[in-house]
C-alpha cells in the first residue's frame, strides 16, 4: 500500500520519542546483545548506554553495538540513573540492566500500555523457572523489602527490586534521585506512591545471566542498604510515624521505670531511687520532643509533597491525543 506524504508525516508526528536506558558496569559479555535485542524490539529508539567506570571492553562493544554511549565517574547505579534522567531527552524512558537478563520483546507492550492508560511507570516483574536466575536469597529478600514499603506507604509493587522499568517524561523530570547504589529502585518505587501516580505491572520472562558474566549485586551488603534507604524514607517521607515509634519507646521505657518508684512513694511518701526517677522523666520529655519534632516535620513534609506533586504536573507529558490532533492541524 502506498502511503501519501500526509499520512506519513501523520504517523511520524504521533510516534513518541523513546530512549532505552542501560546501566552497566563491566559488561562486556552482554552489552552488545542487549543492545542489539532493544534495537530489534524498538527500531525507533535511541540506545544508550551509561557506563560506570568499567574496566573491561564494555565502552567498546557497546559502541560497535550501535549505542549511544556515556560514562559516569560517580560509582553506584543511583548515581548512573540521576545521569540519565538528566542528560536524556524522551517522551517515554526504559530503563533495562545490561547484564542480558531481560526479555526486550517485552518493552513494546510495556511502552503501549504507558501511553494507551496515561501511566507513569510500569515495573517488569520478573517470571522464571530457572533456579540460578533469581536465588531463593534475592526473593525472600524481595518479599521482605516489599513488605516493608507496602506497610510504610499503603501500597506497593509485585516486584520492587526489578530492574526492567518503563516510565514517562513525568515521572523521569520530576524525579529527586537521592540513592547513590542498587537502593535506587526502591526510591523510584516511593516516588511513585508517594505522589499517588497511575503506574502499572507487567509480568516479564527472566532469564539467568549468561556465562563468565558475573552479578555485581552482594545479596547481604546491598540488602542492608536498601533497608537502611527504606528507614531513611520513612524518616524524611513519613515523619510522624518513625518520630511516634521514638515516641511509643521512650514513653513505654519511661513507664517501665517509674512504676516501682511511684508505688514506693505511695507506701512510704519517699523517693528513695532518685536517679531511676529523673531518667524516667527524661525519658518521658524525650518521647514528648520525639512527638512534637514528628509533628513539625510531618507538616513541612506535606509541604514538600505538594511542591514536588506542583513540579511533576508542570512536566509536560506525551499524549496521543493531542500528538494526533497537532499532526491533523499540520496536514
Amino acid at each position: 500500500m502506498k502511503i501519501s506524504r500526509s499520512t506519513a508525516a501523520f504517523e511520524t508526528a504521533t510516534l513518541p520519542r523513546i530512549a532505552v536506558l542501560v546501566p552497566c558496569y563491566n559488561e562486556e559479555q552482554t552489552i552488545a546483545s542487549v543492545v542489539g535485542d532493544f534495537r530489534a524490539a524498538l527500531p525507533t529508539a535511541v540506545i544508550y548506554v551509561f557506563d560506570n567506570n568499567s574496566s573491561d571492553l564494555t565502552i567498546d562493544c557497546a559502541r560497535k553495538a550501535g549505542a549511544i554511549v556515556k560514562s559516569v565517574r560517580d560509582p553506584g547505579k543511583g548515581n548512573v540513573v540521576r545521569r540519565m534522567f538528566a542528560d536524556v531527552e524522551a517522551d517515554v524512558y526504559v530503563m533495562v540492566d545490561g547484564d542480558d537478563t531481560y526479555d526486550a520483546s517485552s518493552s513494546t507492550s510495556m511502552i503501549e500500555t504507558l501511553l494507551v492508560d496515561g501511566l507513569d511507570m510500569i515495573v517488569g516483574v520478573r517470571k522464571t523457572e530457572e533456579a540460578a536466575a533469581y536465588r531463593a536469597g534475592h526473593r525472600f529478600g524481595n518479599r521482605l523489602l516489599t513488605g516493608a514499603v507496602r506497610r510504610l506507604f499503603g501500597r506497593t509493587f509485585t516486584d520492587m527490586l526489578s530492574g526492567y522499568r518503563v516510565f514517562s517524561r513525568r515521572f523521569a523530570k520530576s524525579f529527586p534521585a537521592h540513592s547513590r547504589g542498587f537502593e535506587i529502585e526502591t526510591e523510584l518505587t516511593v516516588h511513585a506512591l508517594q505522589l499517588r501516580m497511575p503506574v502499572g505491572e507487567q509480568v516479564t520472562p527472566y532469564r539467568s545471566r549468561p556465562e563468565n558474566s558475573t552479578s555485581k549485586l552482594n545479596t547481604y551488603k546491598d540488602g542492608f542498604k536498601i533497608l537502611g534507604t527504606i528507614i531513611g524514607l520513612m524518616k524524611s517521607e513519613r515523619p510522624l510515624v518513625f518520630f511516634s515509634c521514638g515516641f511509643a519507646l521512650c514513653v513505654a521505657l519511661s513507664l517501665l521505670l517509674a512504676v516501682p518508684v511511684i508505688v514506693t512513694f505511695l507506701q512510704t511518701g519517699l523517693v528513695p531511687r532518685l536517679p531511676t526517677a529523673l531518667l524516667s522523666a527524661s525519658l518521658g520529655l524525650l518521647g514528648v520532643i520525639l512527638l512534637t519534632c514528628g509533628l513539625v516535620l510531618d507538616t513541612v513534609t506535606r509541604g514538600r509533597i505538594e511542591t514536588k506533586r506542583l513540579f511533576y504536573l508542570m512536566t509536560p507529558g506525551f499524549s496521543i491525543e493531542e500528538a494526533s490532533s497537532a499532526a491533523h492541524q499540520e496536514i
